[in-house]
């Protein structure tokens, strides 16, 4: 819909609300109602929004390391715009309307704080080489037969899974909670994020899901969507999802995967293909997986964001340890799938479901366009059998300290991400580690209560 048909459709149904939202920097969606005659009147001067969700955590506490706001600032608020391009409805609302936003800076630049466009400003130079990237993100998350209420009430232990049992790709298990599962794809449909496939993924009550493929912000924008509406959706049949990296040490992981191809401005043609290659790979292509594999150590953090993400990345749990790539091989942590021209993509592998899909995109295709401009050539040879034993490059950073501390101070980082972000996200991650170093777990009761 133009702008003018937006307007036109909230007029013309007697619209009394619209949902609006900003994406903090931990991928979390932030945002209110507003009256549909508050929505018209900032379509074109812009609004404005508590700058506070760039200051405070996933559990709301406020950052004590940042300077972007503060106690020492008073968390004003900052000028914002709406994104027409995003509206959409929501169908388990009513069809009520909804936009995202972004934050600018006082002088109405882009922020180099925000995620959203953080992946303009990365996408704006692909084009300008004449690059169209495609994108897409798919992810693995566990469902519980439980509410808000329920996990509180029980401490966040022994909680009921959606179903029992490791039941990977089951056409069974699709059935035993159909009404979720139907509602799933069409519901997300109808908000605009269509389904490539939705699956049962191995695991209890665990499903998996496969969004269409777009250009970019869209593509990122769906991804973010597409958590919170499950999320909601979720909500209405009495269950809890959650994309968290990894809920037990038992059980596989949830990854968040990144699929990517660049194309020419007209969109016809796949520049990461070459027919006459043996692997079907162009040089471009190869420029690419070589600058994300170089980069890769350096912007982990916006791949693995939480203490919980590095539970995943462990040898033999389906989420890559080294850094590898390979053709169709799911033990590297860049999967290339060279089939055809249509086809012919990247698949990040490293990517936690936890991600914030517009840091995640961002940091693929930067670190790909870094090795396309600087031609670096692809000479580490592709991991055919085992990427967790088999590899001659490095393995990741182990937890989030230290990867935080390696774009801290990565030259590379700041030059394809901006120093500002790179301090800002750094810091935010530098006190999520010291927010984990308070805790005391269930794994250190049951190791020392009694023998120590």
């Amino acid at each position: 819909m133009t702008n003018k048909e937006i307007v036109e459709y909230i007029e013309a149904h007697n619209i009394g609300k619209v949902k609006i939202a900003f994406t903090d920097i931990d991928g979390i969606l932030r945002g209110k109602y507003i009256s549909a005659e508050k929505f018209l009147s900032v379509i074109e001067t812009g609004t404005s929004f508590c700058d506070v969700i760039f200051g405070w955590d996933a559990a709301d506490l406020t950052y004590d390391n940042v300077n972007f706001t503060g106690w020492h600032s008073g968390y004003p608020d900052c000028p914002a715009r709406l994104d027409l391009s995003t509206f959409r409805r929501i169908p388990w609302e009513n069809d009520l309307p909804f936009v995202l936003g972004e934050i600018v800076q006082q002088d109405g630049q882009a922020s180099p704080i925000c995620p959203r466009q953080l992946l303009k400003r990365i996408l704006h130079t692909a084009e300008s080489e004449g690059y169209s990237p495609f994108f897409s993100q798919e992810f693995e998350w566990f469902n519980f037969a439980e509410t808000p209420q329920s996990i509180h009430d029980k401490h966040f232990s022994n909680l009921n899974l959606l179903t029992p049992g490791m039941f990977g790709y089951s056409i069974l298990r699709t059935t035993l909670k159909n009404d979720y599962f139907t509602d799933l794809f069409d519901q997300l449909k109808k908000f605009n994020i269509p389904l490539e496939g939705l699956h049962t993924e191995t695991g209890p009550g665990t499903y998996e899901a496969a969004i269409v493929y777009s250009g970019l912000p869209e593509a990122a924008d769906r991804a973010v969507l597409f958590k919170t509406a499950v999320k909601e959706i979720a909500y209405k049949h009495g269950i809890m999802a959650t994309f968290m990296a990894k809920i037990n040490e038992n059980l596989p992981g949830c990854g968040g995967h990144v699929h990517q191809s660049l194309w020419d401005s007209e969109s016809v043609r796949n520049l990461f293909y070459n027919e006459t290659d043996s692997s079907g790979m162009s040089e471009l292509m190869k420029n690419y997986i070589a600058g994300q594999l170089y980069c890769l150590p350096f912007i982990l953090p916006m791949f693995a964001p939480t203490i919980n993400s590095y539970k995943r990345l462990v040898e033999g749990a389906w989420a890559p340890t080294t850094l590898t790539w390979g053709i169709d091989n799911r033990t590297v942590a860049l999967r290339v799938l060279s089939g055809s021209n249509k086809s012919c993509r990247l698949e990040t592998r490293v990517i936690g479901s936890d991600a914030n899909p517009y840091l995640a995109m961002a940091a693929c295709l930067a670190s790909g366009l870094y090795g396309i401009s600087n031609k670096l050539p692809l000479k580490q040879t592709a991991t055919v059998g085992n990427g967790y034993r088999d590899f001659t490059n490095g393995t990741l950073p182990h937890n989030l300290y230290e990867a935080t501390q390696m774009m801290k101070h990565s030259t590379v980082a700041k030059e394809i991400l901006g120093e500002k972000f790179v301090e800002h996200f750094a810091n935010t991650r530098e006190w999520e580690w010291k927010q984990h170093l308070k805790a005391v777990t269930d794994w250190e009761y049951k190791r020392y209560f009694e023998i120590i």
